[in-house]
Order: structure tokens, then C-alpha cells, then sequence
């Protein structure tokens, strides 16, 4: 029941963001103009890197374009980010493309609706402000090695090489590439080249050129002008070579079938259709031998895909949030992400999360609901049926190009410097790890890996800070007021597991020989199952030692361990007093009491 509750609750918030856009801030026909030109603006940068990314992750390019398309609509509709456009991403290539190797599309787009039910259930679970546990070493560290995985495989188109099989390892990446590189093909080089020196310096003519020219340079997205540029220079290398292959492009490495049983090049003028995922064939066109450990290999890579996909979204969102002064909602956002990643694949689109380049690009467009991100995926429909024979002429080396500079983004070099200059060597450590493991093993493990790390070097931080001080010795207390053979301490910070060994150790190495100990925890605002085993223990020493406790000062929390852990005070041994003063009245009538004891009976 309470999990239907909950879905229940996430469901009420399904296209919230849409309804408090457009129906309570009364939408216009003047932000439907401002979406209208903002949705155009981010359709034109999608098409490119939607099928660029489609290909880096081992699919054909038009299940990029299916997947802007309808999980795009999709996401718009019910997400929780009013302005976040969703959309294949750079992030998921180092994941998808394995699985695409051994599973083929099918095992691919099955992969995707599992993922998309992990990020129903993470929505159900309201587990969308968990985004805030993940430390920003870890977020930095995950994605410069993502950043990193992407620029290694845009090498061989870049550089047009002839490699057959691309070894799953890294390092075997890196000497296969080694080895293939002095055999690049000079053509293919030279167009990546143009479009990467476009792609780049696009932005910086704007301080060359002042007044109107300057605003084209702002306004036109890099991506445009680099494919543009790219293309003009593979037209003109095959028409001085007289060779039509003399550079590689969308058309001639990807073919199709057409309804007549000919063979198509490039990209099919074909809307998006529906299809069981699972009966689509495998890496060898056969269909997929669906079992058990199928199943298996697949969970755990669609696991990997949501937590992705959740992180990538959340992070999107409060990016955006930063820029607009809106407030996004996160559990919402999880479940239209879900959505859209269930529905689009059953329509040929791979797995979708928010585009953080793409959804600033719409915000600094004019965006002002997702009636933006609905028309960018209109925008990249109507380009598959009227512009399919222009985007099969798209160079691979272009392709290469623009993802070199969406990881070289998605890295956030500038931002890493900043951390690693200014945080404790600790963090530094964690980020290192997290660009190792995410490079070398797996995002999920860097990202799980990196969390446990950060925990340990905090409690560790915050152990340090759990201190114990002398009340006569720091001058808290006069030693008149302090009973003769009585020690009063301080304890400073949480008393939890990591901690509260040492503090206690730290002050029962002081009480040999001693009457009483009267402990102020004024300053104790929590105690954990392991502080209150450690206290329980140390109060049984000093009973061996007939030394007798008065604790003070008790606040809510470690009072109440206490008491479900059915502490019983014993009357001259260990008691509990309101405040520090009147643990000292108590400590002078327990002194009293002991130093008549021994008057009357010496061998006490």
C-alpha cells in the first residue's frame, strides 16, 4: 500500500511543470513565438549530435534521431524540468556501446525500457533528492573519465583509420589506435580537422566582430557551421580526387532496406514505427537467444544506465534552475525520464536522459515551457523526411569532431582545476579514483566507490572533531567548585562509532585513583548505536574502578537513545543531572557521603 501511495504521489505531479507553465502563468502567443525560435535553435544543434552519438553507440544514426524524437516528446510532457531538453547524450556511449556490440539493437532497446523501470522505481521511492549524497569530486571524477572514454573513440573516425574491432578494455584501445594510427587517412583528417577548428573557434569571432555580425556568431550554434564547413571540404577533397569515397560520410558506412528489397544509403526517410524491442535480431542479425543470464547481464547494464541517466537529468535540472530562478521537481523529473526511456524504445530509440548543452542552449534561446523541447523534436522529425539524403552526406570525421568538443565540455576541465587547487588532498585523492575507475572498470563502481570513500574520509574528519576538554583546565570551571578527587569534562561533537572509543579512552586513562567524573554533554547533539555501546562500557569500567558517573547537560536525541536503550541510573554509581550545576550540588553530597565512609571504615 505505501508503495502505491507513493507512486500514486508521483503520478499527481505528471506534467506539473507543463501545467504551471502554460496554464497558471497564461502562455501567449509571444512565448509560443520565443518557443517556437527556441525549440528551431535546439533542433538544428540535435540532429547532428543525435546521430553522432547514435553511432558512437554502436547503432545506426537514425535511432539517435527516433530517440530525440520520442523520448524528447515524451520527456517534455511528463518530466519535472520545464526547460530540460531530453535526448541520447555523450554520457551513455561508454555504456551503450558494449552492450550493443554483444546483444545487437535488440538487446540494446530491451536494455532501455529496464532502465526505464529502475527510473520509475527510483521515482517511486522519491529517491530524486538523493542527488545531493553524491559528493562533486565523485560528479567531476566520473565525468572527466566518461569525457575521456569519448575522446578516445572519436579517434578512428577523426582520423579516418581502418580498425576492425575496437577491444572493449582501454588500454587495448589505446594500442590498437596506436598501432592504426600512422595509417590514417589524410582526407578524413582534414575534414575532422576543419570542423574542429570551427567547432571551437566559432564562438571566439564574436570579439573580433562588432555589431550585427557579432549577434549571428552568438545566436548560430557552433555544431552548425562546423558540419557545414565539413561537409564543403569533403565535396571539394572528392571532387579534386575524382574518388566519391576518397572521404568517409553517414551514406557510405550505414545502408538500409527499402520496402522493395533494394538497398538504401545513409539515413531512411522512415518516421519512427512501432516494434517489439525483443524480437529485433542481435550483433549477428539472428534474433536473440533470450535467457536467464541474458537477463542478468542486461539488469545490471540497465541499472547502470538508470543511475546514469537519474544523475545526468537531476544535475540538468539544477543547472537549469540556476539559470532561470525556476525550481524543478526531481521525483517528477525520475518518473518522466522512466517514461521516456519505456515508451521510446518501442519506436527505435535508444536509451534518453536531459541534454545539459542542449537545455542551456534552449534556455538561452528564449525558452519558457516544453513547448520548446516538443518542437525541437518536431524539428528533428520533419529533418528525417525532408532532409535524409542532405544527413547522409554528414562526414564521420565532422561526427568525431563535434563529439571531441562534447567531451572536451562534458570533462569541465576549468572546474576540475578549480577543486583540485582549493579542497583538501583528500578530495583530490577521491576524484583521481573516480577518473581511474570510470576509465578502466565502470561508472557505477567509480561512482559507488567514490561515495564509500568520501563517507570514510568524513567520519574520519568529523571524529577528529569530537574532542574532550578539562573544565578546570580550559577555565570553564574554578577547581573551588569541583569536589576534591572529582574530575568534570566537556565532550565536543557527536559521540558515533568512530569516535567515541577514543574520547572515552581519553578520559577513563585520567580517573585512576579518582572519586567521581562528572561529563557535560552540552555540546553531544547525537549518539549512535555504536557511541552508546562505547558509553555503556565505559560506565561499566568506572563502576569496576568505584568511580562514580554524574552525566549533565543531556540534549533530545542522545537522551532518548538512552532511554530506549533502557539506561537505569544507580544511585551513587552513575546518575543523570539536569544541568551542570547541579551535578556539582550532587557530586558534593556523593563526596560528603564517601569521605564519611572512610573516616568511619579506613579499609574503603
Amino acid at each position: 500500500m505505501s508503495k502505491f501511495i507513493l507512486t500514486r504521489h508521483n503520478v499527481l505531479h505528471l506534467g506539473r511543470a507543463m501545467y504551471d507553465s502554460c496554464v497558471l502563468n497564461r502562455y501567449t502567443s509571444q512565448r509560443f513565438v520565443s518557443d517556437l525560435l527556441a525549440g528551431l535553435t535546439v533542433g538544428i544543434i540535435a540532429i547532428p549530435l543525435a546521430m553522432a552519438l547514435a553511432i558512437n553507440s554502436g547503432v545506426d544514426p537514425q535511432y539517435g534521431l527516433y530517440t530525440a524524437i520520442v523520448a524528447g516528446i515524451c520527456i517534455a510532457l511528463t518530466g519535472g524540468s520545464r526547460f530540460s531538453v531530453s535526448g541520447p547524450t555523450a554520457a551513455f556511449v561508454v555504456i551503450l556501446f558494449p552492450i550493443a556490440q554483444q546483444y545487437g539493437v535488440g538487446g540494446l532497446l530491451t536494455a532501455s525500457i529496464m532502465a526505464g523501470m529502475f527510473l520509475l522505481f527510483f521515482a517511486a521511492m522519491r529517491l530524486g533528492r538523493l542527488l545531493i549524497y553524491i559528493p562533486i569530486e565523485v560528479t567531476q571524477g566520473f565525468t572527466l573519465g566518461i569525457g575521456i572514454l569519448i575522446g578516445v573513440l572519436q579517434i578512428k573516425d577523426f582520423f579516418g583509420l581502418t580498425i576492425d574491432s575496437m577491444p572493449a578494455e582501454f588500454h587495448n584501445k589505446l594500442a590498437v589506435l596506436a598501432h592504426s594510427l600512422p595509417n590514417l587517412n589524410q582526407h578524413d583528417t582534414i575534414v575532422g580537422m576543419v570542423s574542429l577548428i570551427t567547432v571551437f573557434g566559432w564562438p571566439k569571432l564574436k570579439r573580433i566582430f562588432k555589431g550585427s555580425l557579432s549577434k549571428i556568431f552568438t545566436c548560430v550554434p557552433s555544431h552548425l557551421p562546423a558540419v557545414i564547413l565539413g561537409m564543403l571540404a569533403a565535396w571539394i577533397i572528392c571532387h579534386y580526387t575524382g574518388n566519391d569515397d576518397a572521404v568517409q560520410t553517414i551514406g557510405s558506412r550505414f545502408t538500409y532496406l527499402n520496402e522493395d528489397g533494394t538497398a538504401g544509403h545513409g539515413i531512411p526517410p522512415i518516421l519512427p514505427h512501432f516494434s517489439l524491442p525483443w524480437n529485433l535480431p542481435g550483433p549477428d542479425g539472428q534474433p536473440i537467444n533470450w535467457n536467464i543470464e541474458t537477463i542478468q547481464n542486461l539488469m545490471f547494464a540497465s541499472f547502470s544506465m538508470a543511475v546514469l541517466g537519474a544523475i545526468e537529468s537531476l544535475l540538468c535540472a539544477v543547472i537549469l534552475d540556476g539559470m532561470t530562478g525556476t525550481k524543478h521537481h526531481s521525483n517528477s523529473e525520475l518518473l518522466g525520464q522512466g517514461i521516456g526511456n519505456i515508451v521510446a524504445p518501442f519506436f527505435g530509440g535508444i536509451t534518453a536522459t536531459a541534454a545539459i548543452a542542449r537545455s542551456a542552449a534552449n534556455v538561452r534561446a528564449g525558452a519558457t515551457s516544453p513547448v520548446a523541447a516538443i518542437v525541437h523534436s518536431l524539428v528533428v522529425l520533419l529533418s528525417i523526411l525532408c532532409l535524409a539524403p542532405f544527413l547522409s552526406m554528414l562526414p564521420l570525421a565532422s561526427m568525431a569532431a563535434l563529439l571531441l568538443m562534447v567531451a572536451y565540455n562534458m570533462s569541465d576541465i576549468k572546474g576540475i582545476a578549480k577543486t583540485v587547487r582549493t579542497v583538501p588532498l583528500s578530495d583530490v585523492f577521491i576524484l583521481v579514483i573516480c577518473v581511474a575507475l570510470t576509465v578502466f572498470f565502470d561508472m557505477v563502481i567509480a561512482i559507488a566507490f567514490g561515495c564509500i570513500m568520501a563517507t570514510i574520509f568524513f567520519m574520519r574528519s568529523m571524529a577528529k572533531m569530537t574532542t574532550c576538554r578539562d573544565l578546570v583546565e580550559t577555565g570553564k570551571l574554578h577547581a573551588d567548585k569541583v569536589p576534591e578527587g572529582w574530575l568534570a569534562y566537556k565532550i565536543n561533537g557527536p559521540l558515533f562509532f568512530a569516535a567515541a572509543d577514543k574520547v572515552f579512552n581519553d578520559i577513563i586513562v585520567n580517573c585512576n585513583g579518582k572519586r567521581g567524573l562528572i561529563i557535560d554533554f552540552t555540546a553531544v547533539n547525537i549518539i549512535d548505536a555504536g557511541g552508546l555501546s562505547s558509553l555503556l562500557h565505559f560506565q561499566a569500567d568506572l563502576q569496576r574502578a568505584n568511580v562514580t558517573l554524574l552525566m549533565c547537560d543531556l540534549q533530545y536525541q542522545p537522551l532518548k537513545t538512552l532511554v530506549h536503550a533502557k539506561f537505569q541510573p544507580v544511585e551513587g554509581k552513575s546518575e543523570i543531572c539536569p544541568n551542570i550545576e547541579e551535578a556539582l550540588i550532587k557530586a558534593a553530597g556523593i563526596g560528603t557521603i564517601q569521605e564519611k565512609t572512610q573516616a568511619a571504615d579506613p579499609a574503603v
